[in-house]
């Protein structure tokens, strides 16, 4: 009787451990479905944003200029002047953001950008636009960086990251590209000040969403993560390097094509106004083709990141060249989205390159490495409506074309040089040792047993290790399948 009791009571222990870890299973499932959702809305929200945040994007087609005779280049230090406070802001925000955490710099650059789009749309001098123009280079500083930084966080597994960098990216273009042509519209038949209150409202709901979803400080997982990397190191890591200057080339050829090409448009072929307002809209398709193939490619064949990078810089500088040759505008918008598609693909290649490079070589901050990549876009932003207007005046555009071309066809090989990347093995990065001292709340908890739940080691079926823990790990890999596949691109 008493080794029956026995068996009874171990039975009965048995089963109520069973329940207790079936239980746990249960709560942690919910938070990581939840989790999952989550990331999806600050998805969202940062594309958002970065729509908002565009180099061309609801910039007035018509103001009034400043006192003196050269207009021209009045209007280049009009556009180039985002560019030039970003690139000078972004070493700073990049460091801030890995200090502070990214929902915060966010919601800051959300701020600002409400600040200047509301300051454009009343704005009756130069001298107010250029304000406004510069603080939509501080509000991005922020913003842009933030926000992607954010995703390459929360999308910390392949192929996931990739598609969530590659909406992103294609949110970026119609910022870009699609939507200065409908601000045109707005601003034609309803008023110059409505398409800069219609993007105020937007930055306004937008921060609204990113306090309900990631409050400032809210979740406290600052508390348990590293020190990132600083800036001043990553720019003097070679393979970053080679990132930062395949972005800022291929960059080129559309920042110094968007303050040129219209006049030359009217010149070459007397195109129309409305021909040249729509110049870039067609782009607009290609680009996100672009990004959709690139992703598609990179998670079947993820080691090839490298040579998508490389192809695009080769469509990119056969575009380019091509420009020149056309007669009307049907040709012209041929290059002009061969230009978009390559930009495409070596933009989405490449920045899930970034976050792969800091997680192996560095530690797993984002913040100071995307700031990287915006001084790459800033740079050639900073120098196209300054510099392209001076090029075409002393040498041609055909010469400025010819160059741009020659110069991505020549930076092309040069990303050989990240043919071997995909073999670097991730390095025991401050993260991993302060997770691995014990989970402190909710986001370190689902993060450590994702991590468990990839592992490699995982018990046979049926097996139970001392803690009765074995299903466990089983199940938590599934939940971590479903969570690097729950993101479908289109």
């Amino acid at each position: 009787m008493s080794e029956a009791g026995g068996a009874g009571r171990a039975r009965g222990a048995v089963e109520r451990l069973s329940e207790a870890v079936g239980e746990r299973r249960r709560q942690l499932g919910t938070a990581m479905g939840e989790a999952r959702r989550q990331r999806r809305l600050l998805l969202v929200v940062v594309c958002v944003a970065l729509h908002g945040g565009g180099n061309r994007s609801l910039l007035p087609a018509r103001y009034p200029s400043a006192s003196g005779d050269n207009e021209d280049v009045q209007i280049g230090v009009l556009f180039a002047s985002k560019a030039i406070l970003q690139l000078l802001v972004n070493p700073l925000s990049g460091t801030l953001i890995d200090r502070v955490g990214y929902e915060a710099p966010l919601l800051a650059g959300l701020a600002v950008m409400f600040l200047s789009t509301a300051t454009f749309a009343f704005a009756e001098n130069y001298a107010t636009l250029f304000a406004a123009r510069s603080l939509q280079g501080l509000g991005s500083a922020f913003a842009d960086t933030a926000g992607i930084a954010l995703i390459a966080d929360r999308y910390a597994e392949e192929p996931a990251r990739s598609r969530a960098l590659g909406t992103a990216l294609a949110c970026i273009s119609f910022g870009s590209l699609a939507a200065p042509p409908f601000g045109g519209v707005l601003y034609e038949f309803a008023g110059k000040r409505v398409p800069f209150l219609v993007l105020a409202c937007v930055c306004v709901l937008d921060g609204l969403l990113l306090l309900v979803l990631a409050p400032p400080g809210g979740t406290g997982a600052r508390a348990n993560m590293p020190v990132g990397t600083p800036i001043h190191r990553l720019m003097i890591d070679p393979y970053i390097a080679v990132v930062a200057g395949a972005l800022a080339t291929c960059n080129i050829p559309l920042a110094f094509l968007e303050p040129t090409i219209a006049n030359w448009m009217k010149d070459s072929m007397g195109a129309s106004e409305w021909e040249v307002g729509l110049t870039w809209l067609p782009a607009f398709f290609p680009h996100v083709l672009g990004v959709y193939v690139t992703v598609r490619l990179a998670a079947a064949y993820p080691h090839l990141q490298w040579f998508y990078g490389a192809l695009g810089m080769a469509i990119i500088g056969a575009s380019s060249c091509l420009v020149p040759a056309c007669r009307n505008f049907g040709q012209v918008i041929i290059p002009l989205c061969g230009i978009c598609f390559g930009i495409a693909l070596v933009d989405t290649a490449l920045l899930p390159t970034l976050a792969f490079l800091v997680d192996v070589r560095h530690v797993s901050v984002y913040g100071s490495v995307y700031a990287i990549a915006d001084i790459s876009y800033c740079v050639a932003y900073a120098l196209g409506p300054i510099v392209a207007g001076q090029i075409v005046h002393t040498m041609g555009f055909a010469q400025l074309n010819l160059g741009m071309g020659l110069a991505n066809v020549l930076y092309a090989p040069v990303l050989l040089f990240l043919k071997n990347v995909c073999q670097m093995k991730p390095s025991h990065s401050e993260r991993n040792i302060l997770l691995e001292e014990g989970p402190k709340g909710l986001y370190d908890t689902i993060k450590m047993e994702e991590r468990k739940g990839m592992g490699k080691s995982l018990q046979p079926a049926g097996e139970m290790d001392e803690n009765g823990m074995g299903s466990y790990h089983r199940d938590l890999k599934g939940v971590s399948e479903e969570d690097s596949s729950d993101y479908e691109y289109s």
